[in-house]
Formats: structure tokens, sequence, C-alpha cells
């Protein structure tokens, strides 16, 4: 029998305490971290309504983007790797 390997996406992660006050305590694989942080945009309406790919942080997500500012989601994903270990 070949033994399976999971696929780094899968691998459970180590999140930081401030990613960890958004979407609830881990580890849990790179992908369940992106549908949670999801779920607490869209629960919070912290898309801008002009443009959904634009994100604005309340205060937990300013603590894991690093800025109070909008950030685009592409961005947003970079910022978040930087809370996983």
């Amino acid at each position: 029998m070949e033994k399976k390997t999971t696929s780094k996406f899968m691998q459970p992660m180590k999140i930081s305490v401030a990613l960890s006050k958004v979407i609830g305590v881990g580890p849990m694989p790179r992908t369940e971290v992106a549908k949670k942080v999801w779920a607490y945009i869209k629960k919070y309406k912290r898309q801008d309504p002009k443009n959904k790919r634009t994100i604005i942080p309340d205060e937990k997500l300013a603590k894991v983007f690093g800025s109070e500012e909008a950030i685009d989601m592409f961005d947003m994903t970079r910022k978040i790797s930087t809370h996983l270990s």
C-alpha cells in the first residue's frame, strides 16, 4: 500500500493570536482558514459595497492585516499567511 500524503493546503497550521480572534483557535488547514475569514467578512459586511474585491477591516481584521486601510482581497491572502506557521 502507498502511504497517502497530505497536501500543503490540507496540513493543519498554527494560528496567531490576532487571527484566532477572527476565526477561532487552531490548528486548522489553510483552506479552513480561508473559509472562516470569508465567513467573518460576510457576516460583518466588511466588503466595500461598490467594489467587492476591497475589504474594509474592522478592529480585529486590522490587527491581522497590519493596517486599518482597505485592502484588496488578493493582498489579504498574503497578509493572512504571515499569521500561519
